[in-house]
């Protein structure tokens, strides 16, 4: 994983959950608050928050007994989703998820929804996952299946490789779709100490107004914006334009609806 992979600022967190929210994260975001459900008091710790998406989820779907601290690596990610979600029982919290800043013990369940393929050492970040965690308590996560199997982000990579064939920017492959092996991540999970390891395939369809809304989301919305920026001024207009161009060639100049397929793990303390 390049260090660019995790920068998400300037304009990126408005348009990440504007066009990536309800095309990727919410059709996920009920179901992995469902997994929580028998959480019924206690702390809830989510990492990886992003802008907010699964924690408002989470938010409507818990008993109000349960406080929940919403975590990124990412300040400006924080600051959007604070804007998206005022309660009482929710805390925003700068936080890296391999060195958390909480003190032993200390949460019921953790949460991390498309996060794990972000942290440089997945093992470490599991170990402070565990640390935190109170005993028999949850930790429930989701990671993207292969690229393949995600018809949008592998048609808008398909397209943006081709304007760059000699040096193409490959962040949606390399991070986001780069973690996708269930046995791996159980290995990494009983490494760390975790037991009673699950997991479980997904799918979901995402869908969109036009071809266009996707190809933002992806072109502009994420840290693939700053690869595709870095050939030239005008190389971020003319990769959504081939993004959405490549879309519309498969489903149409009109609302488009894209199999997206993910994988679900659940650990134990």
């Amino acid at each position: 994983m390049s260090e660019t992979d995790k920068i998400f600022t300037g304009s990126i967190p408005a348009l990440y959950d504007r066009y990536l929210g309800p095309l990727l994260f919410e059709p996920y975001a009920a179901d992995i608050a469902g997994r929580l459900s028998n959480l019924t008091e206690g702390r809830l710790l989510e990492t990886a928050a992003g802008t907010g998406i699964v924690t408002r989820a989470l938010a409507r779907a818990l008993s109000d007994q349960v406080q929940i601290v919403a975590t990124d690596l990412n300040q400006p990610m924080i600051d959007h989703a604070a804007t998206q979600l005022s309660s009482s029982r929710v805390r925003w919290q700068q936080a890296d998820a391999l060195s958390l800043p909480f003190e032993d013990a200390c949460f019921d369940g953790v949460v991390c929804q498309f996060g794990i393929m972000f942290f440089p050492d997945k093992i470490k970040a599991y170990r402070e996952v565990l640390r935190v965690l109170k005993p028999g308590g949850r930790f429930v996560f989701n990671v993207w299946d292969r690229i393949e199997e995600n018809e949008f982000a592998h048609l808008v990579t398909g397209a943006v490789k081709a304007l760059f064939p000699q040096d193409p920017p490959m962040f949606l492959a390399r991070t986001p779709y780069g973690h996708p092996n269930p046995e791996q991540i159980r290995d990494e999970l009983q490494k760390a100490g975790f037991t009673g390891v699950k997991s479980e395939t997904i799918v979901r369809r995402s869908r969109a107004g036009s071809p266009r809304d996707p190809a933002i989301g992806y072109c502009q919305g994420t840290p693939l914006r700053g690869e595709i920026e870095a050939r030239g001024a005008s190389c971020l207009r003319e990769a959504t334009d081939a993004a959405t161009e490549s879309i519309a060639a498969q489903f149409g100049v009109g609302a488009v609806d894209g199999k997206i397929q993910a994988h679900v793990i659940a650990a134990c303390r």
